[in-house]
């Protein structure tokens, strides 16, 4: 889950009271007077399901008779069991990589329609692989699937945060964990369903692994084919100079008239967003700032190799790829992708009761992650995620002594085996509430906002990385050093609770400007801040919300002579004259 934002100040603060007092408060309420955003969020996030779904379905297949009769080797070598596990994951990292390219190119839209192609096109391999080429179309398909899921996972939140209103954005975003929690837990259930489809011994059909391979297509079509009528992201529209558009897709979205002060406010506030962005660019990467798709593509490699060059900001690079490191080698996908083979490694006395038992892990972890959004600004980030790890590593610790003692004879030690298996759900538990939405929240808001998508999709990719190492290794650990497992994955965790504890700081309620001062790099957000205050007062954002009309010669803007963005850009010169005009002033 990405979740965008830190603490307002300034104009910023001034901007949400204006709102707030136009719109009404946050909360369900909010909801209510959103309906139409909220539909078009819940619908999007349909990719967050088929990312959950892919996430747990697999786990339960692997373990199907029927499935390991058509695979051969894959499912008893474990190394190559791994493999084609984790080649999904291997897939989602490489298409990861050019999301935002696509996204900035096709439009969030068409790259979300596409990407669902992409997907519907790896499960139709995959469903089709019943000749004796099978195990090489899995592999296939499933490595296209990723090609899917992974840029899903990041324009899916992109689309639905670009659309949402402010005041109910961070919990429409928050639906797309929602949705990847509810898809593990269908596709735990819909495979100790299937597992039934013929009997659960060497005569099971081969329908108990394609029906819920297959399944994954109702869900797809409809969000392709739903898209097609869904619109646009005001924010894209308007970043392409497309202003017309955006603020009729911005009156849609929110249920009210074009010429409406709320849509105004918000409408200014992306465009003063845009213009930063471009702006920051032109400084930055002066060589990159026309806009071309060429360009587009070669600034996401640039500007994150750029963030290696200071202290400051490796700093901020070293907090983002650790903590989605150690979010991986806690161990969660081990058990999400295995856990049918993990709970019958503890003893559970059939293939059905680990699968009824994967079950439960499902619905656990929705649970535990539900409340999440409830308390987090209110403890804090680390004292959730320290706690978090610190319970996790216990539960690892306990099950490693537990199949230490016991692993010779789980039949003389059934309550043994129960216990390792709670202690399973247990661990699924404190992983949801701390490490499954607080990691993505650290990573989202240390980073100043000019750097702010760079460093976002560095820690995806770090994410993707060692989610492919996890389900790659996790065969052949517990094959070969078996209690093992367990102790090593809570050693690292107990690492990764060192890690937030003593080196990673507090950013609960930080302003950007605070964030700087803590990672040593202060002056980075404050210039920041300056150029964006010299932008609202250029577009008449801060004449609107401070009632000054005719401002800064902002009075045609806001009385409805729409200046076109290129025009407000002008020549790199102009651009470079505005800067030095604002610094002046300053």
């Amino acid at each position: 889950m990405v979740v965008m934002g830190t603490g307002p100040s300034g104009l910023d603060e001034t901007a949400i009271q204006k709102r707030l007092a136009l719109a009404g408060n946050t909360g369900p309420g909010a909801l209510l007077r959103n309906a139409r955003v909220f539909g078009i969020a819940a619908f999007a996030c349909l990719g967050g399901l088929l990312y959950g779904y892919n996430q747990g379905v697999f786990s339960g297949v692997l373990t199907m008779p029927a499935f390991n009769n058509h695979m051969g080797v894959y499912t008893t070598n474990q190394t190559k069991k791994g493999w084609l596990t984790s080649i999904l994951e291997l897939g989602a990292w490489f298409g990861a990589l050019f999301a935002g390219f696509v996204a900035e190119i096709l439009s969030r839209k068409f790259s979300i329609i596409v990407f669902t192609a992409v997907f519907i096109v790896g499960v139709i391999i995959q469903c089709t692989a019943t000749t004796p080429s099978g195990p090489d179309s899995i592999l296939a398909g499933r490595f296209i699937v990723g090609l899917g899921i992974g840029p899903l996972s990041m324009i899916v939140p992109m689309y639905v945060a670009e659309c949402a209103p402010a005041e109910v954005r961070g919990l429409l975003v928050g639906l797309q964990q929602v949705a990847i929690e509810i898809g593990i837990m269908i596709s735990f259930w819909i495979d100790y369903g299937t597992n039934f489809i013929g009997g659960t011994g060497e005569g099971q059909s081969d329908a108990s692994w394609l029906v819920p391979l297959t399944l994954q297509l109702a869900p797809a079509l409809v969000l392709i084919v739903g898209m097609v009528f869904m619109p646009y992201s005001p924010r894209w529209l308007l970043h392409h100079n497309r202003e017309d558009e955006a603020r009729k897709t911005l009156a849609l979205l929110r249920k009210l008239p074009v010429d409406s002060e709320l849509v105004e406010i918000e409408f200014l506030e992306i465009k003063a967003q845009s213009i930063f962005e471009k702006r920051t660019t032109a400084e930055h990467f002066p060589h990159l700032g026309k806009p071309s798709a060429w360009n587009t593509l070669k600034l996401q490699f640039v500007a994150i190799l750029s963030l290696f060059k200071t202290k400051p900001m490796f700093r901020r690079v070293i907090v983002a790829t650790l903590t989605m490191t150690f979010q991986q080698w806690t161990g969660i996908n081990a058990v999400l992708y295995y856990a049918p083979s993990i709970f019958k490694n503890l003893g559970l006395s059939s293939n059905s009761v680990s699968l009824l038992a994967t079950g439960v892990v499902g619905i656990v972890m929705l649970i535990a992650t539900l409340p999440a959004v409830l308390y987090i600004d209110k403890v804090g980030r680390k004292p959730i995620l320290t706690f978090g790890a610190l319970g996790m590593a216990f539960c690892h610790f306990l099950i490693g002594i537990i199949t230490a003692r016991d692993q010779a004879d789980w039949g003389a030690h059934a309550a043994a085996g129960w216990a390792a298996v709670a202690f399973v759900w247990v661990f699924v538990a404190f992983f949801g509430f701390s490490w499954g939405p607080a990691s993505w929240i650290i990573v989202a808001e240390i980073w100043p906002l000019s750097a702010r998508p760079y460093g976002i999709a560095l820690g995806t990719s770090a994410n993707w990385m060692n989610n492919f190492i996890v389900g790659q290794v996790t065969p052949d650990m517990l094959e070969n050093i078996t209690y093992g497992t367990y102790v090593f994955f809570g050693l690292i965790t107990t690492i990764g609770a060192a890690f937030i504890w003593f080196y990673v700081p507090e950013t609960k309620c930080l302003s950007l400007e605070e964030m700087d001062v803590i990672f040593g790099s202060a002056g980075i957000a404050a210039k920041d801040a300056e150029r964006m205050k010299g932008i609202n007062k250029e577009i008449g954002l801060e004449a609107l919300l401070m009632g000054k009309p005719g401002d800064s010669g902002s009075e045609g803007k806001i009385s409805g002579e729409k200046q076109p963005m290129e025009e407000l850009e002008g020549s790199d010169t102009e651009k470079r004259a505005h800067a030095d005009a604002i610094e002046k002033a300053a």
